[in-house]
């Protein structure tokens, strides 16, 4: 079990990355958007992209600069090794605690 713990937008920002071989802060708001059915601002993005940056999960480096930018750099992410193992411990853990869960209390509708 790893030491680090994740909370929810954290998580979902680190799979986002590592479905990608590397991804810009637009990218992954569009993403997000799309599976999570809610919009999500690039400075938030950015918050939770330097915190998994700093946890180890998550790389950066910057593209080359583009006219349509104003010669700006975009900065693009990537996981890592340690992001990886993390996120599939997150989701091992999440499944089987799933599987404890009665098929009754879903088909009597208890939950």
């Amino acid at each position: 079990m790893s030491e680090q713990s994740l909370g929810s937008l954290e998580e979902t920002i680190l799979v986002i990355v590592l479905m990608k071989e590397k991804c810009h802060g637009v990218e992954i708001a569009k993403v997000y958007e799309a599976h999570v059915k809610q919009s999500i601002s690039l400075p938030a993005i950015h918050i939770v992209l330097k915190r998994l940056e700093k946890k180890g999960m998550v790389t950066s480096s910057f593209g080359e600069p583009t006219p349509e930018r104003g010669g700006k750099r975009k900065k693009y992410y990537r996981g890592t090794t340690s992001g990886y193992r993390i996120a599939n411990e997150l989701q091992e853990r999440r499944s089987q605690m799933w599987s404890l869960v009665p098929k009754t209390s879903l088909q009597y509708g208890i939950l």
